[in-house]
């Protein structure tokens, strides 16, 4: 084995302790998301919560127990009930006037302290990340999307670039920090577990300057189409809660201890709607950019392979719910429920055709 070779191959073991650290840290971070939740449940609700009797039911001044999803307060050893909050309705029907939620954090400072925290360790996990994906691509002298292994760790940093990149433009994401460290983790352990592959060079078909600009763009793009789904998905469990409060429903504890302090179901909808809008045109030049390096690596541009066919039902699904959300009837939960669909034509794409199904693709390894 030549010198070269040698730092290769130490270059190769250094990003996997790179990327092991990393793991390491982001599971600081989610401890620490988990208890900006926690603490942030003993914000204004859980302190109301607190005051209520054993049988988790205050007793209204006449002795009754308090309906249930009515404040309660205590003043000089009385009991005050508040009005029940309500939901303003908008002039335009099926909308509401409904005001973002307070956050993970929940007002409470030791919860936002911890929030805090956590954007800090995840910060650090995605900078030691993303040095472990730049040292694995020295070690192999090339870009390091090679194989399933490289692309899960590299489109991992991509999503908790985008989430810190939103963050620094000061939009009110962190309620995306739990959810996104845990996906992390997950992806990360089926990378370092199920899908590691030894640094090698690339096959002749893959050697080419598409590689870089192809495969990135897919990368970015399923990074950002992962933030919009985390949104979709969030907005149908607050809309679920905010129409139940619509209807002078009670809420169960999950709603009142974790939906209440998400953005409001229209903040969550137009977050999503927006950022899978925009990354869209991209992914449609994704397509377009793989066509044209087939065309110079097998030379033909479209042969409906498996992993072109589901590039193109992927890009469908995301039109159809951009057509839904201009079309009036579709929009709200039907265009939510495509939008997740879409995404889950992308994920089938990456594992379901890399690993079960016989591509020409299949190259890039497990």
């Amino acid at each position: 084995m030549n010198l070269a070779a040698a730092n290769n191959e130490s270059l190769a073991e250094f990003s996997n302790v790179l990327i092991y650290s990393a793991m390491a840290v982001y599971t600081l971070a989610f401890l620490a998301h988990i208890a900006e939740w926690t603490f942030g449940s003993r914000s204004r609700v859980g302190r109301t919560a607190a005051a209520l009797t054993a049988d988790g039911r205050a007793a209204a001044p006449d002795g009754r127990a308090a309906a249930p999803g009515v404040r309660v307060a205590r003043r000089g050893g009385g009991t005050t009930v508040l009005d029940r909050p309500r939901v303003v309705t908008r002039s335009a029907a099926g909308t509401r006037d409904v005001p973002d939620g307070p956050g993970a954090a929940g007002g409470d400072r030791q919860g936002d302290l911890y929030g805090r925290i956590a954007v800090s360790l995840t910060a650090l996990a995605f900078l030691i990340e993303a040095a472990g994906v730049a040292t694995r691509a020295v070690s192999v002298q090339r870009a390091p999307w090679g194989n399933m292994y490289e692309f899960s760790t590299t489109f991992s940093t991509v999503a908790v670039g985008a989430y810190l990149g939103f963050l620094l433009a000061r939009k009110n994401v962190r309620w995306i920090g739990l959810p996104l460290v845990t996906t992390v983790l997950l992806d990360l352990g089926i990378a370092v577990t199920w899908l590691y592959t030894e640094s090698d060079q690339l096959v002749p078909a893959l050697d080419s300057y598409w590689l870089w600009i192809h495969v990135s763009t897919a990368i970015f793009c399923g990074a950002v189409f992962y933030l919009g789904a985390v949104a979709t998905l969030l907005y149908l469990f607050r809309d679920s809660y905010e129409n139940k409060l619509a209807e002078g429903g009670d809420p169960g504890s999950f709603a009142r201890s974790v939906l209440h302090r998400l953005p409001s179901a229209a903040s969550l909808d137009k977050f999503a709607y927006r950022i899978n809008a925009a990354v869209f045109p991209l992914w449609t030049f994704t397509i377009i950019a793989g066509a044209i390096w087939a065309g110079d690596a097998w030379g033909r541009y479209w042969g409906w392979d498996a992993k072109e066919v589901w590039s193109f039902i992927t890009w469908v699904a995301y039109a159809a719910y951009l057509h839904a959300r201009a079309t009036a009837g579709w929009k709200g939960r039907r265009a939510a429920y495509i939008a997740l669909v879409a995404f889950a034509c992308f994920l089938f794409n990456y594992y379901g055709v890399n690993l079960f199904v016989n591509s020409l693709h299949g190259y890039a390894g497990v």
